[in-house]
């Protein structure tokens, strides 16, 4: 029988996914299984992107221009500026989804066994990217007790080497909810002109900060524009995750050049689905500023739930809709498959997502999982009281 590639026998399992054979077969003993291993937003996406797809006038579907529509780039330069990040069309790339933006900046910013530095933990499929594309991942680790706070800069030097080509972070973080200050953007900024490497920002979750702290870009200084590179996504900002609609910004020139010959390859990103994206830029600010206090309310009732629970500790996130919970187990990935395969309550179980998958370095996250925000404060609610019950029956 013909062989697969090596590395598709390396390439890490998503912790988001998988365990979802387990929760199928669960699904289909009757038993209802509350999700929250998964980024997916339960509130309804824009009226108007929907529309704007329904009512569309197209006779066909032809391919698109590499970049995206320009009417798509030129809207979101209008997106981008209320933020104070002035840019041109041809400094976006749109992507089919954040995921392929990932694996197009792979392409274009590493050779084989070339390193990327990442403050861990992190989304766990930058694991998958990099391995795809033989880059080595260089964590450098996060504290729990210290709410997943940036490492120190000296720290993160002492990790650079001859091979280094870039330092990747999220902010709001995915999968800790952290949200890198400025004072922490412009110290990895000028590190990054110090040693000349990219900096690489996944901002998907920019709108979605607590309370009073701001977001600042990596696209706000101007003195970093041969080293910034931006990753944006309409998936969480307006509920639009099946449109696959992504991009990539960056003002280095030599860098988007490189990125349309990647870019040719795929043809183009989706028409429809950029349709979508295009519209919903229009959608009210009242939306994304409902579903950030939502979401504040669901963060609340969450950790207010689960540190009742003996022996449990949670992170506070400031954005982004996700939590790390520290649990009173030894392996958190078996108790997940536990939650799964032996227990239910009152007809229900949950699906978390065992946050080891989210770490490079071996050991770390054994007893973690991430929790996403995505349902509802009461589902929320219901789902500590499952968890609480099961980590006793887990126990004893």
């Amino acid at each position: 029988m013909p062989k697969v590639s090596k590395k598709s026998h390396q390439l890490p399992l998503s912790p988001i996914r998988k365990l979802s054979g387990h929760a199928e077969v669960t699904k289909s003993k009757g038993i209802k299984v509350l999700h929250l291993n998964i980024g997916q937003p339960d509130m309804a996406a824009p009226r108007i992107a929907l529309d704007a797809v329904e009512n569309h006038t197209l006779e066909l579907l032809p391919y698109g221009p590499t970049q995206g529509s320009l009417s798509f780039r030129s809207k979101l330069c209008s997106y981008y500026s209320t933020y104070g990040i002035h840019i041109l069309p041809e400094e976006i790339m749109i992507t089919t989804g954040a995921s392929e933006a990932f694996s197009l900046c792979m392409n274009v910013i590493f050779d084989v066994k070339d390193e990327i530095i990442v403050p861990e933990p992190f989304y766990a499929n930058y694991n998958g990217f990099a391995a795809v594309s033989n880059v080595s991942v260089i964590p450098v680790v996060s504290h729990f007790h210290h709410q997943f706070k940036l490492p120190s800069i000296s720290e993160i030097k002492t990790k650079i080497t001859p091979k280094t080509r870039a330092i990747l972070i999220c902010n709001p973080s995915n999968p800790t909810g952290y949200v890198y200050s400025k004072h922490e953007i412009e110290q990895l900024g000028n590190l990054a002109v110090e040693h000349d490497i990219f900096l690489l920002v996944d901002e998907v979750y920019r709108e979605f900060i607590f309370g009073d702290k701001t977001h600042y870009s990596v696209l706000a200084n101007p003195d970093w524009k041969a080293h910034a590179v931006m990753i944006d996504s309409v998936s969480k900002r307006y509920s639009l995750c099946g449109a696959r609609i992504g991009c990539i910004v960056s003002r280095n020139r030599e860098f988007m050049n490189a990125l349309i010959k990647y870019g040719d390859l795929r043809l183009s990103p989706p028409t429809l689905a950029q349709i979508a994206a295009e519209a919903a830029l229009d959608t009210p600010e009242q939306y994304i500023q409902e579903a950030v206090a939502e979401y504040a309310k669901r963060k609340d009732t969450l950790i207010h739930a689960m540190e009742k629970i003996p022996g449990v500790q949670i992170s506070r996130p400031v954005g982004a809709f996700f939590c790390i919970a520290k649990l009173p187990v030894t392996n958190a990935e078996d108790f997940c498959r536990f939650l799964l395969t032996d227990f239910e309550y009152q007809g229900e179980t949950v699906m978390l997502a065992p946050a080891c998958g989210f770490y490079a370095t071996p050991g770390q996250g054994v007893d973690e999982v991430r929790v996403s925000l995505t349902l509802n404060s009461r589902t929320l609610g219901r789902a500590a009281v499952i968890i609480q019950k099961a980590l006793w029956a887990y126990q004893n």
